[in-house]
């Protein structure tokens, strides 16, 4: 040893110098490159094992073989060791920067630490704020918007006035326009979240904001599955329709697009399941009581997820909320899409911008800069894509067409995806998605898809399809309900529809084995299609609800009494209306038929100057003569709407209606209320519902 120091110190002080220094920079390099390799967790692991055991091989022999060409004095071999350790040194520390940019920007997503939260506090433009006014909050403490920040706000403003407790916000609005109340606390992006209702439409333009408080909290962590992405899995896509850049993970939200998907990457089959904004269901955070569907997105992200295992019976492993204006730049930073754009079919809605073209309003809903394009297939860019997946008023099946066109973008996205060569492109790409996107999908989580989306650029290269995506239809139904004090159109839908859609959904996560078809016909001079899962099963009805019995014959409420196991109270009473017809009922229409057990009806009696006359024979209710010539049951507040069919009983002129608009009563209620975002003249015709 003693040999070897004597012969050390002999050596070229300045080859020791670079050999101490590569030395001491090679294994801080190492230790970094280590972390940076270790966390690409499921990514090529014996490549990446390959890789880290190889440097360290490379470490021991410069050490050893560096050192014993300085002692014999080969310079020259002690200078090609020393390039290569250096040429290495450089390769770990650029490989180090990338893994730790790439990951940093994953992280922008699936590592959301806080978000800022804005309640504000608004009245109608004419009301003025009072220390006797009468504000509405909502009655629930783990509502950070509607609860929590607004009792901060009222202290820290001093806000005088009665507090009105609600537990919902439809309830509460409506207490609002009615003058019953002066004002409420309510999330800074109220006007998107209610006004896609008709009643609230204009809710932007018609109040004002009297106070606004901010405050940046801890993300509520949303429990996420502790599966990998290399077993089969569900997630939730929800829009949010923010006209900002960028996205608050938390927030409530408008929630007009649900679109739960599931993923095999064993067979690389995925199943997408669009939810119609307006399915009334249970609300699982508004103590289950029934609602449309997008209603759920105001209490928040985790409301909507529950809200939507509820009624799938299926648990959601995970959750992304999309930006819907990040999609322009996703779509751009993509180069664009090939989307067949489907020609719209509304003819009012034609006449207006012309055979074969579409328009719609720009990025931020304004009318003044329409986007247009033509219809069939094309190259979309961003803002066109955005157009296309928004517009609903140029489609008799409205907001069901807006579904089918959404998963057509998705498809379309997914293609897309799969060419992205460059690493210039993939890392413009995560920018955009890092500020559009927000996910409770970890990045190791992330990372673990990589060997799938490898078997899917291998399927490409085949020549095969990278994926197959098997798409579904809802079933649905008019449905006009009385929610929250207010009547309004809904959509029922057909259990055996839904149950179709579940199993499949089932089928493709293997928890259901999928049942084998034994017959197939095909014509060979038909184009084949693959079959919509879900459209065209019917059956029951998933809900019923109080129709208008007002001028309908007794034996008419008695069989839509007995039909729904109702009892049916008679009470008479003088009107001038047409005796031995209904002239009142004591449940408002669009009341569910499940919330009750009787319902009374007055029955018109004719009356003379000595007072009542005898009551009618009932057998008198049966004569054809006195029957008003309208199916039973009648549809209640959209019964004079063409295209809408509120209770589709089933006889065969609805079936008639519904055969001839595609399967399905493809219809949105609001529709008939809403004041389209894009200006249509007049309302469809007879012929054109």
């Amino acid at each position: 040893m003693k040999v070897l120091f004597r012969k050390l110190k002999r050596t070229n002080k300045f080859g020791k110098a670079i050999y101490l220094l590569l030395n001491l920079l090679y294994i801080v390099l190492y230790v970094l490159f280590v972390k940076s390799i270790l966390s690409l967790v499921g990514i090529e692991t014996t490549i990446r094992m390959v890789v880290l055991v190889f440097f360290s091989l490379w470490f021991f022999l410069y050490l050893l073989f560096g050192l014993s060409t300085l002692i014999v004095k080969k310079y020259k071999k002690f200078v090609f060791l020393t390039i290569i350790s250096l040429l290495l040194c450089l390769v770990m520390l650029f490989s180090s920067l990338v893994i730790h940019k790439l990951y940093s920007k994953i992280e922008m997503f699936t590592n959301q630490e806080y978000t800022v939260y804005t309640t504000n506090l608004i009245s109608l433009k004419e009301t003025e704020l009072k220390s006797t006014s009468k504000i509405g909050m909502i009655d629930n403490n783990e509502d950070i918007e509607g609860y929590v920040l607004a009792n901060t706000l009222k202290t820290k403003e001093n806000i005088k006035g009665e507090i009105k407790y609600y537990d919902d916000y439809y309830i509460m609005l409506n207490a609002l326009y009615n003058k019953e109340i002066d004002a409420v606390f309510v999330s800074s992006n109220y006007a998107i979240i209610f006004g896609s209702e008709a009643v609230f439409e204009r809710i932007g333009e018609e109040t004002k904001v009297l106070y606004e408080y901010s405050e940046k909290l801890k993300t509520k962590t949303i429990t996420s599955s502790n599966k990998k992405l290399t077993e089969p899995f569900t997630i939730l896509l929800m829009g949010v329709d923010s006209e900002i850049d960028g996205l608050n993970a938390n927030a409530a939200f408008n929630g007009d697009t649900l679109m739960l998907i599931t993923f095999n990457p064993n067979t690389l089959t995925a199943t997408m399941f669009s939810i119609p904004r307006d399915t009334y269901v249970p609300i699982a955070c508004n103590r289950n009581r029934s609602h449309k569907i997008n209603s759920s997105a105001a209490y928040g992200t985790e409301c909507v997820i529950n809200t939507v295992q509820n009624l799938v019976g299926i648990d959601i492993d995970y959750y992304a909320k999309i930006n819907f204006n990040g999609v322009i730049d996703l779509v751009n930073a993509l180069g664009g899409l090939d989307v067949d754009v489907e020609p719209p079919d509304y003819k009012n809605y034609i006449k207006q911008y012309g055979e074969g073209r579409l328009c719609e309003s720009n990025a931020n809903r304004s009318m003044k800069d329409l986007v247009c394009m033509n219809t069939g297939p094309q190259h979309l860019n961003g803002e066109q894509t955005l157009a296309y997946a928004r517009n609903r008023h140029g489609y008799l099946a409205s907001d069901l067409a807006r579904n089918r066109h959404q998963q057509q973008i998705v498809e379309a996205l997914s293609k897309k995806l799969m060419t992205v060569s460059s690493f210039s492109d993939f890392e413009n790409l995560l920018d955009v998605i890092g500020k559009n996107i927000a996910t409770n999908l970890s990045t190791t989580q992330i990372l673990s898809f990589y060997q799938t989306l490898k078997n899917m650029l291998f399927e490409s290269l085949k020549g095969n399809d990278f994926i197959t995506i098997q798409k579904t239809y809802l079933e649905v139904y008019n449905l006009p309900v009385m929610i929250s004090g207010m009547q309004l159109s809904a959509l029922g839908y057909y259990e055996k529809s839904l149950k179709a859609i579940k199993d499949a959904l089932e089928v493709n996560l293997g928890i259901k084995k999928e049942e084998m078809i034994k017959t197939f016909e095909y014509d060979y001079n038909e184009v084949y299609e693959s079959p919509i899962i879900g459209k065209g099963i019917r059956g029951d009805k998933n809900e019923t609800t109080v129709p208008n019995l007002i001028g309908k014959t007794v034996s008419q409420a008695e069989e839509w009494a007995n039909q729904n196991h109702i009892t049916l109270i008679k009470e008479f009473a003088c009107s001038d209306g047409i005796p031995g017809l209904i002239g009142n009922q004591n449940v408002l229409i669009g009341t569910s038929v499940k919330s009750i057990s009787s319902i009374t009806i007055t029955i018109n009696e004719a009356c003379d100057s000595n007072g009542p006359n005898q009551k009618p024979n009932e057998d008198d209710d049966e004569d054809e003569s006195n029957k008003p010539d309208i199916d039973l049951p009648p549809g209640g507040p959209n019964d004079d709407k063409p295209g809408s069919n509120p209770d589709d009983s089933g006889t065969d002129q609805d079936n008639n209606n519904n055969n001839n608009n595609n399967n399905g009563n493809e219809t949105d209620p609001d529709d008939t209320n809403d004041k389209p975002e894009i200006p249509v003249p007049g309302t469809p015709t007879e012929e054109e519902s």
